[in-house]
């Protein structure tokens, strides 16, 4: 009964206007921001310390926005999703994919370092509609019909789901069938799981995983970052490909996550509106003897 319903209710979806989404986009990211108020502490805070030279009213305006702009990201990934990649491909303006090209054309895969900056629930689309294989993990939702649901909104040709479980080893095998993995490292890890670098000043805790996986493969990582346009459009940033670490050393692979976290920041400081400032990014605070060099050391 469940399926039936959440079937009925994005194919409702499909069928409204665009504008109509984005209006109940709006009142959905209003009520998380304003009415439920989901982390709007955590998010002024973290802003205020990112950009110490912003006025109150400029935070106030950003945060606010930012929780709107979920809101419409939820709506257009739904609306996009049902109306297939065709729709996708007259709203989004492509930047530097012959980037991604001369990457590829290496013969090791490529792998994509990206955030949750504009609509990212939209990259496994865009990338379809461009004849690009991308492989992404994510993690099931423990209600199964959701999950099919879910699972079925989101797969297009050319896209292909990892499960958890074994991500690692089957973005592996992808890359060496010269495709694309789509890895994001702008969310908080625990102490066990990350490497403490810089981000907007302060030691983040962050996934070494991007930066193993590009030396054991010696693919290439090219950034690419989706920014929302004032016309309700999209641009897709494909940025110069970045080198792979010499090897899988502590040294190296800090340096790399380091590279890739100040490619993020640079890209959040772009649309500073567009981040998920409401995310605790910086909830893991440092310890004598976390790093990653300095545990290799011990």
């Amino acid at each position: 009964m469940l399926k039936v319903i959440l079937t009925s209710l994005l194919k409702l979806i499909a069928w409204l206007p665009l504008p109509i989404i984005h209006g109940f986009g709006c009142f959905v990211g209003f009520v998380f921001g304003h009415v439920v108020r989901h982390h709007r502490a955590d998010a002024f805070l973290a802003l205020e310390r990112s950009f110490p030279k912003l006025s109150p009213g400029e935070c106030k305006r950003i945060i606010n926005t930012m929780y709107r702009l979920q809101g419409i990201n939820m709506g257009e990934m739904i609306w996009y999703s049902m109306r297939g990649i065709e729709a996708i491909g007259q709203a989004i303006e492509m930047e530097g994919v012959e980037n991604f090209e001369r990457a590829q054309a290496r013969g090791k895969g490529v792998i994509v370092l990206t955030a949750h900056i504009g609509n990212y629930e939209l990259m496994p689309m865009i990338t379809a509609s461009k004849g690009i294989k991308l492989s992404v993990i994510v993690k099931r939702i423990k209600n199964e019909t959701i999950n099919q649901v879910i699972e079925k909104l989101r797969t297009h040709e050319g896209l292909t789901f990892l499960s958890t479980k074994h991500a690692y080893r089957d973005c592996l095998k992808a890359l060496r069938r010269n495709e694309a993995v789509g890895m994001i490292i702008d969310q908080n890890m625990t102490r066990k799981e990350g490497v403490f670098v810089d981000f907007f000043g302060k030691p983040a805790c962050t996934s070494p995983g991007l930066a193993f996986m590009a030396a054991q493969s010696k693919a290439p990582v090219v950034p690419a970052f989706i920014h929302r346009k004032a016309d309700g459009g999209f641009v897709f940033k494909v940025h110069p490909l970045m080198e792979p670490p010499e090897d899988r050393s502590p040294e190296s692979t800090h340096a790399a996550t380091q590279l890739y976290t100040k490619t993020i920041e640079d890209a959040i400081r772009e649309t500073p509106e567009q981040w998920i400032w409401m995310h605790r990014r910086w909830r893991t605070t440092r310890a004598e003897g976390n790093s990653l060099v300095e545990r290799a050391k011990n």
